[in-house]
Formats: structure tokens, sequence, C-alpha cells
């Protein structure tokens, strides 16, 4: 099965899409900024490219971690991000009454990993018509996304994404399993490799989640050659000094090397 995003078809065959773009809303600069850069690379390469940010970080490591600068003006500037740049946009839900408002602008409601169980979530995503990205619990096996999809799916909308983007292993770590790719793709629905969430160290950093970005490049050539739909990539232009998952963001400067080795990959796939 195959899921329309606007002009973008993700999996069936379709090409590779790149889903980018900064963990969070932090300002117009940067998210433009962003997007102008993510839109260019995507362009140089012939990727169809869906942009990404969260108007909103509802879970973080310490409750003084930054969250947002405000739901009207974040979705107000991933507005803008669509109109001017031409991309679709996705962007994070986190209660039920955020759908509708999310829905007016984004053309994916993603849900996060800790809540790809929540009923009611998973409903109010789907009454909007909108794609609805279900991202795996780090907590949960890839079989048992089939429940999550259900959810959507009971609503009448079956255009569902499901995301893989690593599993508990011990503690402060993850591990990524590529058959979980192959499992999930079993429900009939397009499935996305979420590299830099990935390679989280969750909490490791006292009051935030640490990271090892050395291994996202590895990651999404393993997750290209393992036959995802979609890459998914949080890139930034200074990582550092991101105000959200920093330790696990590209640099945006080397999102084009990351495309040339992705793309050559699934070129000699497409070849076989």
């Amino acid at each position: 099965m195959s899921v329309q995003i606007e002009h973008i078809t993700v999996g069936d065959g379709a090409p590779l899409v790149l889903i980018a773009g900064p963990c969070v809303v932090e300002g117009r600069d940067v998210v433009f900024f962003t997007a102008e850069a993510v839109r260019r690379a995507a362009e140089a390469w012939s990727l169809p490219v869906i942009f990404k940010a969260s108007y909103k970080k509802a879970n973080r490591t310490s409750s003084s971690s930054f969250t947002g600068i405000g739901m009207d003006e974040a979705l107000g500037i991933l507005a803008d991000v669509r109109r001017e740049f031409g991309m679709p946009v996705l962007t994070d839900i986190h209660l039920p009454q955020e759908a509708s408002p999310a829905a007016q602008v984004a053309d994916v409601l993603q849900i996060p990993a800790f809540l790809c169980r929540q009923t009611e979530l998973l409903a109010a995503a789907g009454e909007t018509g909108k794609a609805v990205n279900i991202k795996k619990g780090q907590f949960l096996a890839p079989g048992d996304m089939k429940h999550a999809a259900e959810k959507v799916i009971a609503t009448g909308n079956r255009r569902i994404l499901l995301t893989e983007r690593g599993t508990t292993f011990g503690y402060n770590n993850l591990v990524v399993d590529m058959r979980s790719l192959a499992i999930m793709r079993k429900t009939g629905f397009p499935v996305v490799l979420d590299v830099t969430h990935s390679v989280q160290l969750p909490g490791a950093a006292q009051t935030a989640s640490g990271g090892q970005p050395e291994f996202i490049a590895p990651l999404a050539r393993a997750g290209v050659a393992a036959g995802c739909d979609a890459l998914f990539v949080e890139t930034h232009p200074e990582p550092a000094k991101a105000l959200s998952d920093g330790s696990s963001q590209l640099p945006l400067k080397d999102l084009d090397s990351l495309l040339k080795q992705v793309c050559a990959l699934d070129a000699a796939l497409r070849s076989l």
C-alpha cells in the first residue's frame, strides 16, 4: 500500500522520500534557514521531501527544558514554510484536542513514540483525514504496531505510515533492529526509519538526552538497504545550540553528504 501526501507518494515501490527538519520550531529564522537548505539538498538528489518540525515538545527529560514558542505562533511558521517553500509539512500532536488545529496546517500528523498506544489520540488524528505517522514505541515489538494502525483505520482513515526509531536496550541506550522494517511492512503500510532519534541516549545527559550522531549515516545506509520507504532526519544549522535534541541532530552542512550515500544505495537496489 502507498500513501499519497500532496504530490508525494510514499511506499509501494515509489521513490525514497526524505522527511527532514529541526526537532522543534525554535523561531522563524532557524526554521526558514533549515527549510531552504533541506529543499535545496533534496532537489539536488531528486528526492521528494516533507518538512518536519514539532510545534511543541511535550516529552522532555527535565521540566526546565524548552518546550516551544507557543502553538499558534509555531503552527503559523509551519504554515508559512508550507506556502513559501512548497513542501508538505509534518508535525507532532500530543493530545486529542491538538489534532484539529494542527491538521489546519500539517499534511502529516505524527504520533510520538511514547504515545503510540493512546487510543483517543490515534482516533483524533485519524478523524482529521490527514496522513498519520505513528512512531513505534521504544518499548513495543514491531508486530504490535498493527494494533496502533487499527485504531486509526477504525476512523475510516488508512493513510498511515509506521516509523522505527529504536528500541530500549538497557538503560540510556537504544538499538535498531532492521528486521523491524520488514515486520511492520507486513501490516500493509509504508515504513519509515527515523535515524536521528535512533541514535539518542535517552536521559544520558543528566537533564537531557544524549546522542551519538556519528552513527546517523551508518543507520541511514542500513535502513535504505533494508528497504525503508522514507528516511526521517532531524537536522539543525548548529546542533550544539539547538533547543531540543541537539546531541542527536544531523548538522545541516552534512545533509548533502548523507543524501549522496543513501541515494546511491537506493539506486543500486532499484537496479537489481
